[in-house]
């Protein structure tokens, strides 16, 4: 089976350890993990990786942001890809730092990435792996918070639980978006709790 696997954020220097650019660097760990190395190709940065009976592409678009859907839609395509084995790695505002959720569809809650996916695709029904970033910012100024930099503390947090939302992608990808989602949607949960690191509660 083959899967499309798309981190969210923004190419460049000035973004690349910024909130909005978790996507990024979840797909980082994954090829990190695995000895692999992104290179550029048409509408992004690009890595194929094997996990068990699973192919992936692993995609980082060069869009920006607002235009992901072009990326995701042309890499849809070009391997033959159905909605349903594809699965976008995204940063969340509505659940705390290092927080890891996966849902199957949902609408795109405002950001700007989903939005141009769910819009491109012309569907909410598919797989995004949520994480969170949290919302310590002042009204108004949720721009400037996700194009922030990280914070020490956070970055710390997050740099933790990388390897579980590595896991969340190697499981989606092999045991599918349902039971995923009920091995591992707990202990995404809990980012404080280090028990958890590693995928299911134990």
């Amino acid at each position: 089976m083959k899967y499309l696997i798309a981190g969210l954020g923004n190419i460049g220097e000035e973004y690349k350890n910024t909130r909005h650019n978790v996507g990024f660097m979840v797909l980082d760990a994954a090829t990190a993990a695995s000895g692999i190395s992104f290179t550029d190709r048409r509408y992004g940065l690009v890595a194929e990786m094997r996990h068990k009976n699973a192919q992936m592409i692993l995609l980082k678009p060069s869009t920006l942001m607002n235009r992901s859907g072009n990326a995701v839609r042309y890499w849809m395509q070009k391997e033959n890809i159905p909605p349903e084995n594809l699965l976008v790695v995204t940063d969340d505002i509505a659940i705390p730092t290092g927080s890891i959720r996966l849902r199957a569809k949902g609408s795109p809650g405002g950001h700007n990435g989903l939005a141009s996916i769910s819009e491109v695709l012309g569907t909410d029904d598919y797989a995004r792996l949520r994480v969170g970033i949290g919302d310590d910012f002042p009204r108004g100024r949720q721009v400037d918070y996700v194009l922030g930099e990280w914070t020490e503390g956070e970055l710390t947090v997050l740099t933790r639980r990388l390897p579980l939302a590595v896991d969340f992608i190697l499981s989606f990808v092999t045991a599918g978006c349902e039971l995923t989602m009920t091995a591992f949607n707990k202990a995404g949960k809990k980012p404080g709790d280090d028990s958890t690191e590693g995928g299911k509660d134990r």
